[in-house]
């Protein structure tokens, strides 16, 4: 197992400097790089002191290889256009977009999961169709249209809940008005992660639920729930784990969508708003972030498996 480690952290250290190299060559060679942000109406001493306060007049490997000496040390520079460490602006961010994608997350599973075994329990009945046509439906509905459509309703016609922010602006912190503004968010990334979850719960109930252990504990009396939850679940948990890994990434590009369109203060918001205003750093900042997500997120995927089957053995 810890040679497994080693071999998987090293992967992943590796891609992370791939992901790395790519990003800062893209938006250093790409038209409308950081250069952009000068304005041209200045002078020519403004722009080439600027020139060299960005470090533009230096090679762009060399302005990498500077970037990843202090990136290892944890130093990601500055916002070109706050000024303030990157990792300060990360780390302010970083909990809020933590707060809806875990809520989203929890959400999503105890909905998805037991509309899978349901459908996987009335396979072929009317309930597994419509089931699975609003798996479908969902997966065809635009994340952003799908927020507008929640404003439109909890908002405007009924004003029920807030649109924007994580809380009521000028008043203390409260668990109840956090929810509050949560609620609409959360529900339209649960809808994009939804359909994941219920259709390979629904294919893994499927193959485990004609085994002959399920089959004995039906012939022993035991309840409906005691077989399918409790017996039938347990062992179809390993794919849907693997799915749950994998929408992470989903559900991190989605919410740079939803919390622009809810205002929502996290990384998603910073990374468009960096992305706008041509802040080439925060952008390198939130890439690498996300990307470290996604890796550690794959290997604890992978060591959750030999929790949930102990047959899984990493060599």
């Amino acid at each position: 197992m810890s040679r497994y480690l080693v071999v998987r952290v090293s992967q992943g250290l590796l891609t992370l400097l791939l992901v790395s190299i790519l990003t800062f060559f893209l938006i250093n060679l790409a038209p409308g790089g950081p250069s952009a942000i000068m304005n041209f109406q200045s002078t020519a001493e403004q722009r080439e002191a600027l020139t060299k306060q960005l470090g533009l007049d230096k090679p762009v490997v060399q302005r990498y290889a500077e970037w990843l000496g202090g990136a290892v040390q944890g130093d990601l520079g500055n916002s070109l256009d706050s000024k303030q460490p990157v990792g300060e602006l990360l780390a302010e961010r970083f909990p809020n977009t933590v707060i809806l994608s875990a809520a989203t997350l929890i959400f999503t599973l105890m909905i998805g999961i037991p509309l899978g075994v349901l459908a996987a329990v009335k396979r072929g009945s009317w309930i597994d169709r419509l089931i699975t046509f609003m798996s479908t439906f969902g997966m065809a509905i635009p994340e952003f249209w799908l927020g507008i459509l929640l404003i439109i309703f909890f908002a405007v016609i009924h004003p029920i809940l807030p649109i924007s922010g994580m809380m009521t602006a000028g008043s203390d912190f409260s668990l109840v008005d956090l929810i509050k503004h949560l609620a609409l968010p959360m529900f339209t990334l649960s809808i994009l992660m939804l359909p994941n979850i219920v259709r390979f719960t629904r294919s893994a109930m499927v193959d485990v639920i004609s085994l002959d252990y399920v089959r004995t504990a039906k012939a022993k009396g035991l309840g409906a729930y005691r077989v399918f939850f409790q017996h039938a679940l347990r062992n179809a948990l390993v794919p849907i784990a693997a799915i749950v890994g994998l929408i992470v990434p989903i559900l991190l590009g989605g919410s740079v969508v939803v919390e622009n369109v809810f205002g929502w203060p996290g990384m998603g918001r910073l990374a468009v708003q960096a992305a706008t205003n041509r802040d080439y750093t925060v952008v390198m900042g939130v890439t690498i972030l996300v990307g470290a997500i996604v890796i550690v997120t794959n290997i604890l995927t992978d060591l959750i498996y030999t929790v949930l089957d102990p047959r899984i053995r990493y060599e």
